[in-house]
This record gives structure tokens, sequence and C-alpha cells, in this order.
């Protein structure tokens, strides 16, 4: 059976450091490298991927690639005296996944858009890449769609912020169901942070 061309594109990136999707990945680095951190783009750089995610080829959907920082928050040292245990600058995270603080980034930029979802790119040493779908719930097109239409309710405005994404869903440990997962809910705060 003939296999489809998204299924050669997923098998490449399988192993994007392989192949001719290395060198390509090298070359688009030192282009995204030049640029913003928040680039709206005009096609996804993974297509599989984003389709699989909601996205479509169509008026009302925007897809951005957002840079990141690698590893942990980057804190200023305190100017006012505290013991060292409470100077807190090293060893301190956001408490949250990179990928999520993109699609946030992408959402104060562009605040009349919803993000649907978000897939990694790249990274090199100190950055890492996301593509972010985004969605405009007053275009008439997704207003019409049966499969993004469910966006424009009200209910679904901070998606990012709130963390509703499929990123924000994993990093809120909400998975998972059952044993093992007593912690996780109603939230992560709701029960001390005991869940992560």
């Amino acid at each position: 059976m003939a296999r489809s061309f998204y299924s050669h594109i997923k098998e490449a990136w399988q192993s994007p450091k392989e192949g001719k999707l290395a060198e390509l990945q090298w070359q688009r680095k030192q282009e995204w490298r030049d640029e913003g951190s928040i680039e709206r783009i005009e096609r996804p750089t993974r297509l599989d991927k984003a389709r699989e995610l909601g996205y479509k080829a169509k008026q009302g959907i925007v897809v951005a690639r957002v840079s990141v920082r690698k590893g942990g928050a980057r804190k200023q040292r305190h100017k006012a005296g505290r013991r060292s245990k409470r100077q807190g600058v090293n060893r301190l995270s956001r408490r949250k996944s990179i990928q999520r603080i993109a699609e946030e980034r992408a959402s104060r930029k562009y605040r009349n858009l919803r993000v649907l979802n978000s897939y990694w790119v790249g990274e090199d040493g100190s950055q890492k890449w996301h593509e972010v779908i985004l969605v405009d719930p007053a275009h008439p097109a997704i207003e019409n769609d049966d499969d993004l239409n469910w966006i424009c309710s009200d209910k679904h405005k901070g998606r990012a912020f709130r963390g509703l994404t499929s990123a924000g869903t994993k990093g809120r440990g909400q998975r998972k169901r059952g044993k093992g997962t007593e912690k996780t809910r109603p939230s992560v705060s709701g029960n001390r942070r005991r869940g992560k």
C-alpha cells in the first residue's frame, strides 16, 4: 500500500539530527537566530504535526514561531539584604514548560487570537523554538467550521494562560486518571502542590 506524503514527513522528524533534515535544520536555525522572538510565518514547518493538532490552510488561522530561552528562570539578584538561603537566584524554574511559555507569549502578542495548540520545531544551545497555532474566533470562516467553531465560545478565552492547551493539560498533570493522580485534581495548587 502506498504511503502518504505526511507519513514521510513524520518519519523524517522522528530523528531530526539525521539525513537531509539535519542539514535543512542547520540552515533554518541560522535564519531563526536573526529573527525576532515571535515571528508570524506563512506555513507550518512540520505540516504533519500541525494538521494533527488542528491546523487548516484557511483564513482565520495564523502560525507563529516563538523562541524561548533554555534552562531555568533568569532571576535578577536582590538588591536588598537577606540571608543566602533566601536569595533565590540560581536553580529556580518557572514551574511550567518552555512550550507553555511560548504559547503565552504568542497569545500576548496576538490578543485577538486564541491558542489552539503548539509543537516543537528545534533548539540550539541557548533557546528552543515552538510553532504556535492561533485561531481568530471572530472570523466567519472559523465560525462556520464544524471542527473549529468550539473555540469561538467565551469559555475558551485565555486558553494558554489557564493551562487548557495540550501542553498546559500535560503540565498540570491532567493527562492521567485514577490511582496516583489524587493530588492533581481539582488542581496542583489546590492540593498544596503535592501533585508535582
